[in-house]
C-alpha cells in the first residue's frame, strides 16, 4: 500500500472527494429533474416554498439528501481523523483501518440511497458506520489516559 494511504488523513480526504463527486452527481441529477417539472429556481424562495413546488423524480431528491447527509455524521469523523492524527495514536493500523472502512460504509450508504433508498438497508449500514465512529473515539478515549 503506498505510505500516504496508511495516514489517518487519507481517509479523510478521500470522504471529503466523495462528498464532491456527490455534489456533481446532485447536479447532473436535480437540474434536468428540476426542468422536467417546470421548476423555475428563480422562484424558489426557500424551505417554506418545496411544499408548493411541482413534484420532482424522487432519485433527484436523494441525491441531495445524500448530500446533505454528508454533511452531518461525517463532521464527527473528521474531527476524529484531525484529533487522532494530532493528538491521539495517530496512524496505528487500527485507526487507519476504522477510518477507511468508515469511508467504505458512507460509499455504501450513498449508494444505496440514490439507488433504491431501501430505509431498513440503509439504517443498518448507517449503523455500521457509527459503530466505527464509536471504536475510533474510545480508542481515542484510551490512548488519552495511556491506556
Amino acid at each position: 500500500m503506498p505510505h500516504g494511504l496508511t495516514n489517518i488523513m487519507a481517509p479523510l480526504l478521500a470522504l471529503v472527494v466523495w462528498t464532491l463527486v456527490v455534489l456533481v452527481w446532485l447536479y447532473v441529477r436535480r437540474i434536468p429533474a428540476m426542468r422536467k417539472a417546470g421548476i423555475d429556481p428563480a422562484k424558489i424562495k426557500g424551505s417554506e416554498s418545496y411544499a408548493s413546488m411541482p413534484p420532482m423524480n424522487p432519485k433527484a431528491v436523494w441525491v441531495a439528501d445524500n448530500y446533505n447527509h454528508l454533511h452531518e455524521q461525517p463532521v464527527l469523523f473528521y474531527a476524529l481523523c484531525v484529533y487522532t492524527h494530532l493528538v491521539g495514536p495517530g496512524n496505528e493500523p487500527l485507526m487507519v483501518g476504522l477510518a477507511w472502512a468508515y469511508v467504505a460504509i458512507r460509499v455504501v450508504h450513498t449508494l444505496i440511497q440514490v439507488t433504491t433508498n431501501y430505509v431498513p438497508l440503509r439504517f443498518a449500514v448507517f449503523n455500521l458506520g457509527s459503530l466505527m465512529l464509536m471504536i475510533l473515539a474510545a480508542r481515542n478515549v484510551l490512548w488519552l489516559f495511556g491506556i
